[in-house]
């Protein structure tokens, strides 16, 4: 591709629901950190720079990976996904591109979903494209509010009414930025919401006033955005990738 990428990763969670005193993107998944996946695909799109935005438990983290090259980036407290990516602001200074972030407790994503995403944005100019996937039941979810093809709202499901609570489309939480775009709007997010925190997902509001168009590329295989959280969902997702 002849778009420039950078890759941020966000591993600071405890992982509080595996029961574990590991952190979560230290736990082992087929014998190998659940990071070390996210790591090897975030590689294979060959990237300018790798940021992973360590925070619970990072000395064991940084310790893991202290051969890898990336760059480590430390978010304490932790106060939300926009504030993860404030914290690897100074890790990415002077890039200018494609910003991509991936989380790493989703092992199971793949390059040519990643490159598609990117292309997406990069066609579009978009300021924002986001991995989207649909599923018959999205529950709790946020779920995606297009208008044709832009998107023009997250809605949470707690704040959906009928109609939006029928849409089957979700945000995977994975996303492609417009660095340019991404390093201005985080500093106008604010944390005016029940938990205190900073979202990413607040971007989307943000883009769509600026008059910025917003995309979605709708993820071939919901496996591939799959989180995890305990270890009975390891033990599922070793059986899925056998």
């Amino acid at each position: 591709m002849s778009v420039k990428i950078a890759v941020a990763i966000m591993a600071a969670g405890k992982g509080t629901r595996m029961k574990t005193d590991l952190p979560k993107v230290l736990v082992e998944l087929k014998g190998r950190p659940l990071l070390s996946y996210v790591l090897d695909t975030a590689k294979s799109v060959a990237p300018e720079k790798i940021v992973v935005i360590v925070g619970h438990g990072r000395e064991k983290v940084m310790s893991a990976f202290k051969d890898t090259a990336v760059t480590f980036a430390v978010q304490e407290p932790q106060l939300g996904t926009a504030h993860a990516v404030i914290m690897a602001k100074e890790a990415l200074s002077g890039f200018s591109g494609d910003v991509v972030i991936l989380s790493g407790d989703v092992p199971l994503i793949k390059s040519d979903t990643i490159k598609k995403l990117v292309e997406k944005r990069a066609e579009t100019s978009s300021a924002i494209t986001i991995l989207t996937i649909r599923l018959d039941d999205a529950g709790a979810y946020g779920r995606i509010i297009r208008d044709g093809d832009a998107i023009v709202d997250l809605v949470e499901a707690r704040d959906a009414t009928d109609e939006q609570l029928a849409v089957k489309e979700i945000n995977s939480g994975i996303y492609s930025f417009d660095s340019v775009f991404l390093f201005d709007a985080l500093d106008r997010i604010n944390n005016k919401n029940a938990q205190g925190e900073y979202y990413l997902t607040d971007l989307v509001k943000i883009a769509v006033a600026d008059g910025r168009l917003v995309t979605g590329v709708e993820c071939d295989d919901h496996k591939e955005a799959l989180g995890i959280n305990t270890m009975d969902e390891i033990a599922k997702m070793e059986k899925l990738i056998g």
